[in-house]
């Protein structure tokens, strides 16, 4: 007999982009950036297979019981699910900016929960280059020991309408690479590890606005000088080791310098870390397509083809 839910294979994720500043914004286009179908196509011609999509469910939920989603940012999100789909691209559905759950873990444990239940049901179906990102950095008062009692929870709410899907999730304290040993791994063998990677923090987020005190800081190099890349070598190889011992697959889900940075040290350090990775079998998406980390330029309507070459080289 063929099973009622035979298991999905996975599928191969090596580079990715993430579509930031779009749809986890408070509304889309507040932070100067729609999602567009020709960005599908220019990443897949660029040579990406996969793209991560933050989404601020929170904001498009009702705050009592059953959380209702708004029903037409449902359509949005099954519009831009569907234009990556068209593409043969995978694309990761992520539940990002929740600051609630992170700030008040207690008082939104239900309705991250909630809204959980209505996305893995709305996408049930699709096929199983759709992936599913629990939450992007937990922090705040969202502890390890927290955190892996509420993974665990959303994991079996999605695995009520979704046995086979491959589902990611990441270390508290922003998915830092040396909180992954934190983490209670499921036994499940659709479940993906995640963390993201913006260190030395002094100089991938020099001249952020978002970063208080981030002023002084510009004029950071990276000049990939042996120390250097010690540092990031020994970093991954930590998450590295860890992995195997868990016997886990890993995701670089984040990495990017500011565009404030001296070029030629975003250049040296973003083909630096993509390259760790790439050695170590992690998959990867930059942070990200057109923004302030941005490879593609909106306006212009072109690559930043330096940027471009350091994460796909020619």
């Amino acid at each position: 007999m063929t099973p009622v839910n035979p298991p999905v294979l996975s599928p191969s994720l090596r580079r990715g982009i993430n579509l930031g500043n779009m749809l986890e914004a408070p509304k889309e286009g507040e932070w100067g950036l729609y999602v567009q179908e020709e960005y599908f196509e220019l990443i897949k011609e660029a040579g990406f297979d996969f793209v991560r999509l933050p989404v601020r469910w929170s904001t498009h939920a009702d705050e009592s019981e059953p959380y209702a989603i708004d029903p037409a940012f449902f359509f949005r999100v099954d519009q831009v699910v569907d234009w990556a789909l068209e593409r043969d691209l995978v694309i990761i559905i992520d539940f990002h900016h929740y600051e609630e759950v992170m700030s008040d873990p207690w008082g939104n444990k239900e309705r991250y929960l909630g809204i959980w239940k209505q996305v893995a049901e709305r996408y049930q179906d699709y096929p199983s280059n759709v992936l599913f990102e629990l939450l992007n950095e937990p922090n705040d008062q969202l502890n390890a020991s927290l955190w892996n009692e509420y993974l665990l929870e959303a994991l079996n709410v999605v695995r009520k309408t979704n046995p086979g899907r491959e589902v990611i999730l990441g270390p508290v304290n922003w998915n830092a690479y040396d909180w992954v040993n934190t983490l209670d791994v499921p036994n499940d063998e659709h479940i993906i590890v995640t963390f993201h990677y913006y260190l030395p923090f002094q100089f991938t987020h020099q001249g952020a606005d978002w970063v208080e005190g981030s002023d002084p800081w510009l004029g950071t190099t990276w000049d990939g000088v042996d120390a250097e890349k010690a540092e990031i070598t020994r970093h991954f190889d930590s998450v590295a080791d860890w992995a195997q011992r868990h016997n886990v697959r890993i995701l670089l889900g984040e990495f990017g310098a500011y565009s404030e940075a001296p070029q030629d040290s975003r250049l040296r350090w973003t083909e630096f870390v993509r390259s760790e990775a790439e050695r170590r079998g992690f998959a990867w998406s930059y942070w990200e397509f057109a923004a302030g980390f941005g490879i593609y330029d909106p306006d212009a309507k072109v690559w930043r083809e330096d940027l471009l070459k350091a994460l796909i080289p020619q």
